[in-house]
């Protein structure tokens, strides 16, 4: 992919990160601000970011691509359910049709940013290159489009005798193009979404294929196609059928989570009757499929078409629900003594939480804790001005919250720049009770807990990882609750300011 690169280091917006969230906030800004200079810096060498990083056997979305896609491009395969490299070609079509290529810098990691409130502006430290070289930008507002983990640094979990293991150790975050599992016994150490969607992928394979849990998850089997959405689509202009698709598949997602945060056991009792009914056992489903928390506590994982099922059904592939005591020379052993034997072990044990990109913040010269802040509509940081932050769902697509959040960003900068101020500062009144931003069970959540933004229970400073009630707040959201505005020139020395007028 050619290096394209801004021609100035001085823009209005600098985004950084070209994955989901920063080709959507591009796309918004020059959609609604198109006066507004801006560009995008990645760290990565290509477009994508996770789609760009994960290359595993079978990586695909983990929810419907109707509503992982954009609202504003349709997605026209004919899949619900697609692959990365799709999911990564789409996004690269849709920066390159829509000019953003044209403002994008790759290989340039923001390391820094400080703003300086009597110039109204952030001046953004990055390293380019495989060497690093520091240049520095010059921007009004930062939008950190960057996710929420850490993408050079997965999770550790420390296990004991991994130097005496003779086989092959695999991390999915780094996953060799020339691994070879042909004929070979194989280890998934996990029972998240990238070892639910590994084990049915290296199967066919594989001499056998074995997912080793401490805690089993929910998994759902969903069919790869939408028969209902292709058929709306038959009808509808592109982009009536897929915001129709989009809407529905929302609706329904949506439901599914109330229904199992309101009716936890009555759902629980439908997820082990459909397990059942696809790998043919109780016994199999009681034991590894059946968690001891409720649904949704952790995040509900998605086999497309049932893989899953039908690899431990056709016994290409089983499941072991045990503790690691240590790797051995020819597996893992486990805490009752046994040793599953392996000549492939992939540790699919999770994701390390990162903010912002690993990138440090301050404010006339005062570092920023982002833990110690309140996240205004989970979008900027309490006493940060001009900057804002991208997250998605938890319990729906990404682009569901990331497209909320970039129409929000706009709203701001529109009124920036027709009601004379240059800094909007989010101001949190009081020390309500508070909550970390993302508040779910899942292990990478509680590990970073500690580095989360808080969130309190009340908008403008709450994230209900409700979609209706998220977008009515939202979407109507007063500019005045919770956010202050002014200008430089008030904060400025009386001889500065005369000597400026």
């Amino acid at each position: 992919m050619p290096d394209h690169a801004p021609d100035k280091r001085s823009v209005d917006v600098l985004i950084v990160g070209a994955g989901l969230s920063g080709i959507g906030m591009a796309y918004r800004l020059q959609e609604r601000l198109p006066h507004l200079s801006y560009a995008v810096v990645e760290a990565r060498e290509a477009i994508g970011g996770t789609w760009d990083l994960f290359r595993y056997p079978g990586v695909r979305s983990d929810s419907d691509i109707f509503t992982l896609s954009f609202p504003f491009r349709p997605w026209r395969g004919d899949d619900a359910i697609v692959g990365g490299a799709d999911i990564r070609d789409y996004l690269e079509d849709t920066a390159r049709e829509a000019g953003i290529l044209e403002h994008t810098r790759f290989s340039t990691k923001v390391v820094s940013a400080d703003w300086s409130s009597q110039e109204a502006r952030w001046t953004v430290r990055v390293a380019v290159g495989a060497e690093g070289r520091e240049e520095t930008y010059e921007a009004r507002w930062v939008s950190f489009c960057s996710g929420y983990y850490d993408y050079d640094t997965p999770y550790d979990p420390g296990f004991a005798g991994l130097d005496d293991f003779q086989g092959t150790l695999v991390h999915p975050q780094f996953w060799p193009a020339d691994l070879d599992h042909s004929g070979k016994k194989v280890v998934v150490i996990g029972s998240g979404a990238t070892a639910i969607t590994l084990v049915p992928a290296l199967a066919p394979d594989a001499a056998h294929v074995t997912m080793l849990q401490r805690t089993p998850s929910y998994v759902l089997a969903q069919p790869r196609k939408d028969p209902i959405g292709n058929a709306i689509r038959k009808v509808l202009p592109p982009r009536g059928g897929h915001l129709a698709v989009r809407t529905k598949n929302t609706v329904l997602q949506w439901g599914l989570y109330q229904a199992c945060r309101r009716l936890p056991d009555q759902m629980a009792a439908l997820f082990r009757k459909g397990a059942v009914a696809a790998v043919g056992s109780e016994e199999i489903v009681d034991e590894h499929f059946t968690p001891p928390y409720a649904p949704w506590d952790q995040r509900l994982c998605i086999s497309p078409g049932g893989d899953l099922f039908e690899a431990v059904r056709d016994g290409r592939a089983s499941v072991e629900t045990a503790l690691i005591d240590r790797f051995v020379e020819n597996g893992v052993r486990l805490a009752d003594g046994r040793v599953l034997e392996a000549d492939v072990v992939v540790t699919a044990t999770g994701l390390s939480l990162q903010l912002l990109g690993g990138a440090t913040l301050s404010v006339d010269g005062e570092p920023v804790d982002p833990s110690q802040t309140y996240a205004y509509r989970a979008t900027m940081l309490s006493g940060v001005p001009n900057l804002s932050f991208c997250i998605g769902y938890i319990n729906l697509s990404w682009t569901m919250r990331s497209d909320m959040t970039a129409r929000l960003v706009c709203r701001i900068l529109d009124r920036l720049s027709r009601s004379g101020a240059d800094t909007v500062t989010p101001v949190m009144d009081g020390t309500p009770a508070s909550r970390p931003l993302f508040d779910m069970d899942s292990g990478y959540i509680r590990r970073g807990a500690h580095l989360q933004p808080r969130a309190a229970g009340t908008y403008p400073w709450a994230m209900k990882q409700n979609v209706v009630v998220d977008a009515w707040q939202t979407n109507r959201a007063g500019l005045d609750e919770g956010l202050v505005w002014s200008a430089s020139r008030d904060r400025r020395p009386a001889s500065r300011a005369a000597a400026g007028a």
